[in-house]
């Protein structure tokens, strides 16, 4: 039997109970065993994981997460309650034993947390403080999105696509040795881009770092249908993990502890007599205090919590996913799944006791993302090379990152293709590729900080894991390879966004490999990812850099390096490369968006000027060839380096003023009509043509067109593959021509 909330009048309820609907009758021994938290006050965690008050509680706790779940959810017949219902005896375990710096591969898991976050009270500190301004802003802008969000004030990490909640456990773990970083996985998302495989190669690079722990949700479905796991036997899942490294692997089966005749190998633990409940209770408590002390120990390892997805709330298996329009507060089987769940009005304060004080205090005041690291200063001494001398623009830019790794130790340079493919060998020298097998031949050592698993999921999710949780970061790639690592960075860019904090930017560089690798054709020739970043420089926070040459990429290395709360990806060559640009003048293009190449003089021709626009390095040779012809027919020829573009657009054309640490430098009318005023404007990309929409957007000449790359071919030479995509001096020729 349940209250409503007339009947609560009388039980003096605390104040963040407001809202809550139904209150359910005392436990058997509630006067006993919650009479006080246990986790006392001034105490981290409790204090052993076998005593019978603790377990008792951590019951409780549990199923004030899955009330407040699935309660938060009704109120707008929306989310996702069902897959975190059958974590709940973990999650609430993990806290009961002060382990609050919780990270999650699971987006669907969001209010779950929010409801950990609602009932430790951290919250409060962005205006909810009782359930209902929980129910107000579950769903809503500036409230607790769909999917978690680093914003949110206590938790860590977003999660929205799945497999990505791993890196970011790993590089807590890296920063902060003596912390555990726990990590949910679902048996539904287990096999989304490399989790066990991410986890085994950071393992073999950092044996010493076992301080994450994954905690797999075997729950038997997932979104719509059973999980490709569903059939493992528990002996078959335990292989699994110790197949990928894992030394110690505690499984803790509900099936077990079931006295209620459930069928199938998943049972809901809510449905066992009130004393097998907290016997399955004791048992995930005492697994998780297991495995926590190995993990922090030394070992890597692994807990597994098996029970229905859907345990103790209002339907199970798939169908407890996600509550569509009709399933209300007001529905039956949602106000059933609640009042079953209805804890006795006692509880609620013992609950916000216990979470509250773990970990040192509610998680807004105490996990690791709520404060910046310290960041060591940095001096870059940058080359200068003379205007018209050839350098390698990749090259030139090795050498600023490995003045980073030696300034700052925790620097990690992440590169699954080989520094030395993209002639940036001398990170390499500096710095040292971490590898258990010494080799002086291939600069191999335990200790390096250049990370290269063959795997670009698992270079951009560290370096954006460490990005995020406060540390500096480089990731490296191809332009080509980068789509298969570049979704956990979209989804920290966002994070960064919103965050409270400033962390340091996320920082990428891929080496231009359209152009310069003919000889692999098509597969090598991927540059489509540029579009991906033009179509985020609206976000507020991306810019996407093109350096003309090799002064200008040591300016925008400099630029982002030191750059906070944002996304910077770098395109650049590894070829020698004419100079155009001095440092002062290519630190100056960075900042404002572009720099004048070459003009005309005003004497020159009188047939029309024409207005070349050019993100690239390698471009720009053609662009000058077709210079040439033209000065030579008649025209006045002005060729614009575009470096920045995000810079380019008008302000009210991108979200600057939505994020945070924003930046407002857009260039203004004057210096834009400056550059870009002409007859004709020839927007000119080695990659496609997004990136230069500012340009074709703002430019006020009457004829314009686009010659950029089209699609990829096995060629001999670099010049060949640009003939074959009509990037030519010819073809540009014929274009002006044309529109004059």
């Amino acid at each position: 039997m349940s209250r409503t909330t007339a009947e609560m009048a009388s039980h003096d309820l605390p104040a963040f109970c407001e809202g809550i609907r139904y209150l359910g009758k005392p436990w058997p021994n509630l006067d006993r065993l919650a009479d006080r938290a246990a986790i006392a006050e001034g105490e981290h965690a409790i204090a052993d994981a076998t005593d019978e008050k603790a377990v008792y509680q951590t019951l409780l706790g549990a199923d004030a997460l899955r009330y407040v779940t699935l309660q938060m959810c009704g109120a707008k017949g929306s989310g996702h309650p069902g897959g975190f219902a059958s974590s709940a005896e973990a999650h609430a375990a993990l806290l009961m034993l002060g382990h609050t710096n919780i990270v999650t591969e699971v987006g669907h898991h969001a209010p779950g947390f929010y409801s950990a976050m609602f009932l430790d009270g951290s919250l409060e500190t962005m205006g909810i403080r009782t359930m209902h301004d929980m129910m107000a802003r579950f769903r809503e802008q500036h409230g607790l999105l769909g999917h978690l969000s680093g914003a949110i004030p206590g938790l860590l990490a977003p999660a929205g696509p799945l497999g990505q909640g791993q890196h970011f456990a790993m590089a807590g773990a890296l920063l902060h040795r003596d912390t555990l970083f726990p990590v949910t996985i679902g048996d539904g998302g287990m096999g989304e881009p490399y989790v066990l495989n991410a986890m085994m190669h950071f393992h073999t690079a950092y044996p010493e770092v076992t301080n994450f722990l994954p905690t797999l949700i075997w729950n038997g479905y997932s979104q719509e249908h059973h999980s490709m796991v569903s059939l493992h036997s528990n002996a078959q899942m335990i292989d699994y993990w110790q197949g990928h490294g894992f030394e110690e692997v505690v499984l803790v089966d509900a099936k077990d502890f079931d006295d209620a005749g459930q069928q199938g190998a998943f049972v809901d633990s809510s449905r066992f007599s009130f004393s097998q409940r907290l016997a399955f209770t004791r048992a995930v408590l005492e697994g998780v205090d297991k495995v926590a002390k190995s993990a922090l120990g030394g070992s890597l390892t692994v807990f597994i919590i098996k029970q229905l997805k859907g345990t103790g709330v209002h339907t199970v298996g798939s169908k407890s996913h996600n509550l569509y329009p009709a399933d209300t507060l007001d529905a039956q089987h949602i106000i059933d799944g609640l009042t079953r769940r209805a804890l006795p009005a006692a509880a609620w304060q013992i609950v916000r006791d216990n979470f509250s004080r773990a970990g040192g205090g509610p998680a807004v005041k105490t996990v690791v993302t709520e404060f910046e690291l310290d960041l060591p200063a940095l001096t870059l001494k940058m080359q200068a090379f003379a205007k018209g001398d050839k350098a390698v623009p990749a090259t030139a830019m090795g050498a600023l990152v490995a003045q980073v790794g030696q300034q700052d130790k925790r620097y990690v340079v992440t590169n699954a293709d080989g520094n030395e493919a993209s002639a940036m060998k001398n990170i390499n020298d500096a710095l040292k590729i971490r590898h258990p097998t010494v080799d002086p031949l291939y600069n191999q050592e335990p200790t390096g900080q250049v990370y290269e698993p063959l795997n670009e999921d698992a270079c951009a999710g560290l370096a954006a894991g460490l990005a995020l949780f406060g540390s500096r970061a480089l990731w490296l790639s191809y332009e080509s390879f980068a789509i298969n690592g570049w979704p956990i960075v979209q989804t920290v860019a966002q994070a960064m966004a919103e965050l409270r904090r400033r962390t340091p930017s996320m920082v990428a560089m891929f080496t231009a490999g359209a152009l310069e690798q003919g000889r692999n054709g098509w597969t090598h020739q991927r540059p489509e990812i540029e579009n991906y970043f033009a179509a985020m420089m609206r976000n507020g926070n991306v810019f996407p850099l093109f350096p003309c040459d090799a002064n200008t990429i040591q300016a925008a290395f400099e630029y982002a390096t030191n750059s906070f709360n944002k996304c910077m990806p770098i395109i650049a060559s590894k070829s020698p490369l004419p100079v155009y640009l001095n440092l002062d003048e290519a630190r100056e293009a960075v900042r404002t968006g572009a720099a004048l190449l070459h003009e005309s003089e005003s004497t020159a021709g009188n047939k029309g000027t024409v207005v070349f626009a050019v993100a690239g390095d390698m471009t720009f040779l053609p662009v000058f060839e077709a210079r040439d012809a033209l000065e030579e027919q008649g025209y006045k020829v002005r060729i614009v380096a575009v470096v920045n573009p995000r810079q380019l657009y008008r302000p009210a054309d991108v979200a600057w003023d939505t994020v945070s640490q924003p930046d407002d430098g857009f260039m203004d009318d004057r210096r834009f009509d400056s550059l870009f005023d002409g007859d004709v404007l020839i927007a000119v990309s080695g990659g496609p043509s997004a990136p230069l929409e500012p340009v074709l957007l703002r430019s006020r000449a009457p004829r314009r067109d686009t010659v950029c790359w089209k699609r990829g071919e096995t060629t001999a030479s670099p010049g060949e593959i640009m003939a074959f995509n009509g990037i030519t001096a010819a073809r540009m020729i014929e274009r002006v021509k044309a529109l004059s």
